[in-house]
């Protein structure tokens, strides 16, 4: 089963009064237990990864492996960029397979929010990606999330969430209402009133942050008040450091190996428990029925050329290939020449963007277009460009 489009998906969620749960993940052990959890639940999922934790993997090894586990799924997946402080850090998410982004502003005021997120979102969707925005301040209060998130929290104000999102045009909005970053110091104490006056006000998908801790009763008012997505990390931390505590106690000279076996199933035993509470159990056909694929597409070009000097083809290869890699949604560049000297196209260049929309928004790049028009056309021959859209 395909991605598929995680704003399609959290819309179903959104119009039937339940949430898609965004599980963080920090290791292949966390990877492979979630996409079983939802497998199992028959549910749609998020694979989150969160700029915070990439103190912890090289961003650039996992995603490959968080977008081949996406793929091969038997449920809707979709992969998100959590809580990324920057345009750039949007942007290398996107090239590097994720279809939804978070750009996490909600420390700046208002205006500055608003200008940092429109930019993410003007970019974004040109490549066919969905952006949660944030406003409000969700804080942690102790451990790691009071680490990455120090402060006093400030809850969502509904008419300057309404003026955020007709600024912005973000997809989603996450918001602020008493949840708490990390692990919870007693009970939080939530304010559905002020959701229920957002989602009103807004009405687009809510998101939770800060979701470990709550109870079932409080879950339940949430996915009644518009939250069509929860973050959920902490709480699958602790269970799989409790595994290998237990692990440990049992076997004190295990090795590490021995010490992780059950962490796999703890973090799949808890997801599965969320997804049955949060609604989501029991829906993937009808959300895949919904769903457009996400597919990327292929621009293929292949030509001759005229240029004599092989270092000015080199040159003219290179040129492109710089200026093609700028582009946001270009994930991948191919140039090549052909094995063959005799071969009747000697020059080929293989462009896989993200989404169909990213080919479209390459179309009209200036100076992409420049360098067509002053160095490259003038110099071939027998030119052919053909589109491919991956196959479902």
């Amino acid at each position: 089963m395909p991605l598929v489009n995680m704003r399609d998906m959290l819309h179903h969620a959104y119009d039937n009064n339940y949430a898609v749960g965004a599980f963080d993940l920090v290791s292949l052990d966390f990877l492979e237990a979630v996409i079983a959890a939802a497998e199992n639940s028959r549910s749609a999922v998020i694979l989150s990864v969160a700029e915070p934790h990439f103190v912890h993997y090289d961003f650039e090894l996992l995603l490959p492996a968080v977008e081949a586990a996406a793929k091969r799924a038997t449920v809707p997946v979709a992969i998100q960029l959590d809580h990324g402080s920057s345009l750039e850090t949007t942007i290398k998410a996107i090239n590097l397979g994720c279809n939804g982004v978070m750009l996490d502003a909600s420390n700046q005021d208002l205006s500055e929010n608003i200008n940092l997120t429109k930019a993410v979102v003007e970019m974004a969707h040109k490549c066919g990606v969905s952006v949660v925005g944030e406003l409000g301040y969700v804080a942690g209060k102790v451990g790691e999330g009071a680490e990455q998130h120090p402060g006093e929290a400030a809850l969502t104000n509904p008419s300057e969430a309404k003026a955020y999102v007709e600024r912005t045009g973000v997809d989603f909005l996450a918001v602020s209402i008493g949840t708490v970053q990390g692990r919870m110091d007693g009970r939080a104490k939530l304010d559905y009133t002020r959701l229920k006056q957002l989602n009103q006000t807004v009405n687009i998908p809510l998101v939770i942050h800060g979701g470990s801790g709550l109870n079932e009763d409080q879950f339940h008012k949430l996915t009644s008040n518009g939250v069509a997505k929860i973050d959920y990390f902490t709480a699958l931390s602790d269970i799989a450091a409790k595994a290998m505590r237990k692990r440990s106690k049992e076997n004190p000279n295990g090795s590490f190996t021995d010490l992780k076996k059950d962490v796999k199933q703890a973090i799949s035993t808890e997801v599965q428990r969320c997804l049955r509470q949060w609604g989501s159990a029991g829906r993937a056909a009808e959300v895949l029925a919904q769903c457009e694929p996400w597919l990327s597409v292929e621009h293929l070009i292949i030509h001759n050329i005229d240029v004599a000097s092989t270092q000015s083809v080199n040159s003219l290869m290179v040129k492109g290939k710089d200026l093609l890699l700028q582009i946001p949604g270009v994930r991948e560049v191919f140039t090549s020449e052909a094995v063959e000297e005799n071969s009747k196209y000697r020059f080929c260049w293989s462009v896989r963007f993200t989404h169909k929309a990213a080919l479209e928004s390459f179309r009209s790049n200036n100076n992409f277009d420049a360098f067509l028009k002053q160095q490259f056309k003038p110099n071939v021959s027998d030119y052919i460009s053909i589109d491919y859209l991956e196959s479902a």
